[in-house]
């Protein structure tokens, strides 16, 4: 899908049946969840999981957004894309999309995500490692503000 063109991770998940709503619809908290399922397919891809698991360093959602676009109903499949659109020196914003293969365009949003310190309870740099296989897995490179 030409939509999701720009993004290194895409993620194929069904709708089911119990995720939908009184409404008749997929309840809003599932946009969520699929934007966390390509989210952590991203870490996993990067290594940042691994990172985590060795040295206590990890990522934490300090804010997600989500802007509805079209309404998504059983039975239908989704393609939920994940980018990172700009890194900072501690954190790093994430862009999620996600396309329906009945309606197109469903969803969009944004997540901005820390590297915390799990042992110092902290918020910690984002390892040069990992900032190097972000850019490498993008193929761009990203300033550094002071955030």
């Amino acid at each position: 899908m030409a939509e999701l063109i720009d993004f290194p991770v895409q993620v194929i998940i069904p709708i089911a049946w119990g995720e939908m709503d009184s409404y008749g619809h997929l309840n809003n908290i599932y946009y969520l969840r699929y934007f966390e399922t390509a989210r952590i397919q991203y870490f996993r891809e990067i290594g940042l999981v691994d990172i985590k698991l060795e040295t206590g360093l990890g990522p934490i959602l300090a804010q997600s957004t989500c802007k509805y676009h079209k309404p998504l109903q059983y039975p239908d499949q989704v393609i939920v894309g994940a980018k990172i659109k700009s890194m900072s020196k501690s954190s790093f914003v994430m862009e999620h999309l996600i396309i329906s293969e009945k309606v197109g365009v469903a969803a969009s949003g944004e997540g901005v995500i820390v590297m915390y310190d799990y042992n110092a309870s902290q918020k910690a740099e984002i390892p040069p490692a990992i900032r190097k296989q972000i850019e490498e897995f993008e193929g761009t490179s990203f300033s550094s503000d002071q955030r």
